[in-house]
């Protein structure tokens, strides 16, 4: 019981990234093949989401919402391979969940927020997403890796999470999330569609690599 109830919250918070914070860049007309698009206003909502989730479903599920930070949870042994696969199809089934309903909202005929290549490279994109992911997770580890973080916690990973968008809308829209990429994706279809792999397989490295190097540089009483 206590395993589902942390899959619905799973649910809920991933459906929240998608339907407002994808929903504000489609709202506002943020594109990343548009350099004049409003970058702070999605980057902030991307960023809001994380803290409002992290205080409201973060005691019951850690408000992973994202199969990024769940693999280097799992790397890191904080989570049992069961949880995690149960996170990761909770995430996917909200993401698409909430790209659903954003498209019900504001047309189907919508961007959805879907991530794009830089420039049509996929080795520079796969190299960008890495590092965004990279930078993001190893955030998350290093403030949750002490209990006495646990009041700003979530205010920290929302900040690191609007910064790596600021950076990162003008190369791919950042991803930083395959949930957060396929749900969208599923539903623009075309380019968006055929090139989601990069934004899946992306942040899962940058994920492991995060996990792996903050292993190796915490201090020995974590």
């Amino acid at each position: 019981m206590e395993s589902i109830k942390k899959y619905v919250a799973e649910f809920i918070g991933t459906f929240v990234l998608v339907l407002f914070a994808c929903g504000t860049a489609v709202a506002v007309g943020c594109d990343a093949t548009k350099p004049e698009g409003p970058y702070l206003l999605t980057a902030l909502a991307f960023g809001l989401v994380i803290v409002a989730m992290a205080y409201s479903i973060g005691n019951v599920s850690g408000c992973h919402i994202n199969p990024a930070v769940s693999i280097a949870m799992l790397v890191s042994g904080k989570m049992t391979f069961k949880d995690f696969i149960g996170y990761i199809v909770s995430q996917f089934a909200g993401a698409i969940a909430g790209a659903a309903v954003l498209g019900w909202f504001l047309g189907f005929d919508c961007s959805f927020g879907a991530n794009n290549l830089y420039k049509g490279d996929i080795w520079m994109s796969l190299a960008i997403e890495i590092v965004l992911t990279f930078v993001f997770v190893i955030a998350i580890l290093g403030v949750t890796s002490k209990a006495e973080n646990s009041k700003v916690a979530g205010i920290v990973i929302g900040l690191t999470l609007t910064l790596v968008h600021i950076f990162g809308i003008h190369f791919t829209g950042t991803s930083v999330n395959p949930a957060r990429s396929l749900g969208p994706a599923i539903f623009a279809g075309g380019e968006a569609l055929s090139n989601v792999w990069v934004f899946i397989v992306a942040p899962l490295v940058g994920g492991v690599l995060a996990a792996i190097v903050y292993k190796a540089i915490a201090p020995k009483s974590e």
